[in-house]
């Protein structure tokens, strides 16, 4: 086999959805990878908007709610709810402040996650419904994560905003 055979160099031939960590450089043109990152903070973020929605306009109810799971300080746990599933899932949703606001909302799941969700000291369906709760906001926390590696891609207000 000859030594001379030559291949595309990686910069000549690049998968569509590839591009620099966050797609953050290079021109401003949205390509199938922000379209893709764009798809996965919509849905990554409907959970948070229907739920954050839900604990707003029926507040009272949430705060009988967590006080009936022990969660501490009720109203403001409520508030902060409320401001992290609303207003965090805007934030996401919009492409705005993305990577911190994701790296924060990770925290948020986890912590909603061990407060909220605790199946180990619960026994039949509501152990179920509990561990179907814990490991739903693990998997969240995932999508954020990566989020905080990808940023909101070129399809949002933070890339608007590095093209000024």
């Amino acid at each position: 086999m000859s030594s001379s055979a030559s291949f595309p160099s990686s910069s000549a031939r690049q998968h569509p959805f590839a591009t620099d960590v966050g797609g953050e450089t290079g021109g401003s043109r949205p390509r199938p990878r922000d379209v893709v990152i764009l798809i996965a903070r919509v849905l990554l973020v409907l959970l948070f908007l229907i739920f954050g929605w839900d604990k707003l306009t029926g507040y009272a109810d949430t705060v009988t709610l967590f006080t009936q799971m022990g969660v501490p300080q009720p109203s403001l746990a409520t508030l902060v709810a409320i401001a992290a599933e609303v207003g965090g899932g805007l934030a996401i949703l919009l492409g705005l402040f993305t990577r911190p606001v994701a790296a924060l909302m990770a925290v948020y799941c986890v912590a909603t996650a061990l407060l909220g969700h605790h199946y180990w000291a619960m026994s039949g369906n509501e152990r179920f419904l509990a561990e179907i709760g814990f490991f739903k906001n693990l998997s969240l926390t995932g999508g954020l994560l990566l989020l905080c590696v990808t940023g909101s891609g070129r399809i949002g207000v933070d890339a608007r905003w590095r093209r000024r």
